[in-house]
């Protein structure tokens, strides 16, 4: 279970920037004022998920201890990199590839563990 709602807190919270995303990338050459950046349906999306993987955070800590369910969080490094490279073409380079295989190992580790 504990393992679940981490990785339902990974997702939320990868689901929050990447509306983030969507919402400034909406913005973008705009001159409309505040009110109406506020009225964004990605910046209320953001602000639901990432507001919603805060609370399954919370329930997390209660059943692991920190040290193991924060560096599991690194997951979020290698969702978001996939987004940028899938969804938003954005160029990934080989040594960037190699952080992702470096935290992916250091999680697989780190699950062997709970």
């Amino acid at each position: 279970m504990s393992l679940l709602l981490l990785l339902c807190a990974c997702l939320l919270t990868c689901l929050g920037q990447i509306a983030q995303k969507y919402a400034v990338e909406s913005w973008r050459g705009q001159t409309s004022g505040l009110g109406q950046k506020l009225r964004s349906p990605w910046l209320w999306l953001a602000l639901a998920s990432l507001g919603l993987g805060l609370l399954v955070w919370l329930l997390v800590l209660q059943r692991l201890e920190v040290s193991i369910a924060y560096p599991m969080l690194s997951l979020n490094f290698v969702l978001i990199t996939l987004v940028a490279r899938f969804v938003f073409s954005e160029p990934i380079d080989r040594r960037h590839w190699l952080g992702v295989a470096l935290v992916m190992s250091g999680v697989a580790l780190l699950g062997q563990h709970t």
